[in-house]
């Protein structure tokens, strides 16, 4: 078996890319067949013995689509393509919709002008009255631009629907199509029959493809914004590294070091390659993978990580791993992977047109025969049946029934300070039952604070010791050391300047203040300066640890005269977010890369008693996918790099507004208030938008449901009146209106 990737090109839907998935999946040889409609590649496993790559591409070009294979080694050359070509289709996508608004909007204005119940100001040569004629050609000129705009639909609707995959294109090219041929024929007839300007629908085709257009544009976007995640991640590593060649220093392309090579990472700079420390000594920020805001510190023998930050030493690195194998490349192939097998949302006006274009087609072509060939009926009469079955089944309603509902809700979602990046997670997210959120800047505020300063001298009190400390740490860049400053510049202290700084890795400092020496670390720096701590000391070192905080020791002159703890505090907002959750019914369970002690603390704070403690990226991913196959849709709530797996393994991917570009990048729902009580507004919203969508969907479909057999002129068999097809157009902007104004109340919706 070997595994393949094909880039696909002119999937427009979730239909498309099952389309896609359907035919491949039923060759012969092939175990499985996975598609992304996001990066729009396939990823296809299969036996060669029975499978040709010749076959693949065959099968998925009679599908109605393109395959194209794309080289393992160049698959990162491929994604930049991608993103450049996505970044070009958007701007002719953003062209394409402006210039069809500008055509559209005249041709609303003259062609409904005189159904007003006062008179819109027209040149007299354009008076439909008057001038019919000049009246429909007027219409036809603003309408062509608009279907040539869209042009698109016409294409890949026509085409998939004749290849037997008929998606939301082929309902608006059926649509808009029939008005349009039927306005055009009404047109030709106008010079013999002046009454047959009244049967005219240019603005039902030219407002429908706008509005439609508009839509895939907005989508287009959204999927634009998922492909960032992976460029930034790729774009972490540097592109050069300094390496070490024949005793020189020699800048090079990092594709081009290679394993077993030395490599110089200078302060201030980012680690290029995974790679073993054989000189030096350095704090390093591993956030991309742990998660947690203190720097790591690294010394001879320790392991680095390609893309991580180096503080303040410089280390020489032996690389380890290069290309695919470094662990920032495997944690792009997770967000790939992951978004990969997201399970696309089942769009219910994609479903139903594989049964509802065809079904109307019949409808029309055997209404129009049966009146042609039973009731003798004659020409126009037979065109007037078959197009008002067409027209009144134009998927206008159908089509707006979800995004007007998904767009006003998204508004409503933006002002809670809730941005929704897509229609599909704003569908998805009501039906969340798991929500596991990341300890640290989630559940927690993401940056040490001290909680807690003792003095150990009778004649030195908190404050003082505080003030020792800080006014020493002012020349680290350590974030404890930092916290340690800020509560200092809170209570108004005044630091002095040391006279001697030296930062000691993996321990602490020590310094010179006022003749004073002073040393101020963990329990390590204690050890290398041979001081024996007390019992007492030694218990509160303990019991500051067992509460989840870093303790620091201050010595003066050789003397432990203080502790300060510092440790990263509970959100105040957490608690009672999570308790709402819980109300809800959803499951919600903590993960973090601490230790378990610390862990336990925070989950007692804020009532979690499901807790994932000590986990790297790849077991967060993994986390979420075992609630997956119980059967959960998963929220997953997070804030750093080191969570984008896991955000996009989950079918729901959550990021605090504060957190890492990358996190909010693969995130579905971005939180900018940094408040977990928008977790809790944002599945209100979500069950609130779905009720509306299915509301309009109701009142879409049972205008067709209604219209339809009246068109196919049933009353006309018992006596009525036939159809005309100008109220067939009439009902169907009145489901329209219906659909509109039905999503609009959503803007009155209170979350709290």
């Amino acid at each position: 078996m070997i595994t393949e990737a094909y880039r696909i090109d002119g999937m427009s839907c979730a239909a498309c890319s099952s389309a896609v998935e359907r035919v491949t999946n039923k060759i012969d040889g092939v175990e499985h067949s996975e598609v992304n409609l996001t990066t729009g590649k396939m990823t296809i496993t299969y036996d060669e013995s029975k499978v040709t790559r010749e076959l693949i591409e065959s099968k998925v070009e009679r599908a109605g689509f393109q395959a194209s294979l794309i080289e393992a080694k160049k698959e990162q050359e491929s994604d930049r393509e991608m993103f450049e070509q996505q970044e070009e289709n958007l701007s002719r996508t953003r062209i394409r919709v402006i210039v069809s608004i500008l055509f559209a909007l005249p041709l609303l204005y003259l062609s409904m002008g005189h159904m007003l119940p006062f008179t819109l100001p027209l040149p007299k040569f354009l008076e439909m009255d008057s001038h019919p004629l000049a009246f429909a050609l007027a219409q036809l000129i603003f309408t062509l631009p608009v279907l040539i705009c869209g042009s698109r639909f016409y294409i890949v609707g026509f085409k998939t629907l004749l290849k037997g995959h008929p998606n939301m294109d082929s309902l608006v090219a059926i649509g808009t199509g029939s008005a349009f041929f039927y306005s055009l024929y009404m047109t030709v007839k106008i010079p013999s029959d002046h009454m047959a300007v009244h049967s005219l629908y240019y603005e039902s085709a030219a407002v429908v493809v706008t509005l439609v257009m508009l839509g895939k544009y907005m989508e287009s976007r959204s999927k634009g914004k998922t492909s960032e995640a992976i460029r930034k991640l790729m774009e972490l590593a540097p592109d050069t590294a300094l390496l070490i060649r024949n005793g020189e220093e020699v800048t090079v392309p990092t594709q081009e070091v290679a394993v077993g090579e030395h490599i110089l990472v200078k302060p201030g700079s980012r680690v290029p390659l995974d790679g073993l420390v054989v000189s030096g000594e350095s704090s390093v920020d591993e956030s991309m993978l742990t998660g947690e805001s203190i720097p790591v510190e690294k010394k001879t023998g320790d392991s680095v990580i390609g893309g991580s930050m180096n503080y303040n030493g410089l280390m020489e690195i032996e690389v380890s791993h290069t290309g695919a194998d470094t662990t920032l490349s495997k944690i792009v192939k997770l967000v790939e992977d992951a978004q990969g097998r997201k399970a696309p949302i089942s769009k219910l006006a994609d479903t139903v047109a594989g049964y509802f274009v065809p079904a109307v087609i019949l409808i029309a072509l055997v209404a129009a025969l049966m009146w042609a060939l039973i009731g003798g009926k004659d020409l126009n009469f037979v065109l007037t049946v078959f197009v008002s079955v067409l027209v009144i089944a134009c998927p206008c309603a159908l089509g707006l029934a979800t995004p007007t509902a998904i767009m006003v809700g998204t508004g409503v979602g933006a002002r809670h300070g809730i941005l929704i990046k897509s229609g599909e997670a704003l569908e998805t997210t009501h039906k969340v039952d798991a929500i596991v959120l990341d300890k640290t800047g989630t559940i927690t505020e993401g940056k040490p604070k001290v909680t807690a300063v003792c003095s150990f001298f009778e004649d030195m009190d908190e404050r003082e010791c505080l003030r020792l400390a800080a006014s020493c740490e002012q020349g680290s860049e350590h974030p404890l050391a930092s916290a340690i400053v800020e509560k200092a510049k809170e209570q108004g202290l005044t630091l002095e300047k040391p006279e001697a700084f030296e930062s000691i890795t993996g321990k602490g400092i020590t310094a010179v203040l006022g003749g004073r020496e002073i040393s101020i670390g963990n329990q390590k720096l204690l050890s290398s300066l041979d001081i024996e701590a007390d019992e007492e000391i030694k218990g509160r070192i303990t019991q500051s640890a067992a509460r989840g905080e870093t303790p620091m020791l201050l010595v003066a002159d050789h003397v432990i005269a203080g502790m300060i703890s510092v440790a990263d505090p509970v959100k105040t907002t957490s608690r009672e977010a999570i308790r709402k959750l819980k109300a809800l019914g959803i499951e919600v369970a903590m993960l973090t890369g601490d230790n378990r002690l610390t862990a336990s603390h925070i989950a007692k704070q804020v009532d979690v008693t499901e807790i994932y403690a000590e986990v790297l990226p790849g077991d967060k991913a993994g986390i979420v996918e075992k609630l997956q196959k119980e059967g959960k849709t998963v929220m997953m709530v997070g804030d750093g790099i080191n969570d984008a797996p896991a955000l996009a393994q989950a079918q729901i991917g959550t990021a605090i507004g504060n957190g890492s570009d990358i996190a909010i990048e693969s995130a579905d729902l971005v939180l900018m208030r940094d408040d977990l009580n928008d977790v809790y507004r944002a599945i209100r919203l979500s069950k609130a938008t779905i009720r509306n969508i299915k509301q309009n969907l109701f009142w879409a479909f049972f205008y067709n449901t209604l219209g339809i057999p009246v068109a196919a002129g049933i009353l006309y068999l018992f006596g009525g009146p036939l159809l005309n097809p100008m109220i067939g157009g009439l009902a169907m902007s009145l489901s329209s209106v219906c659909v509109v104004s039905n999503a609009l109340r959503l803007r009155g919706l209170k979350l709290h």
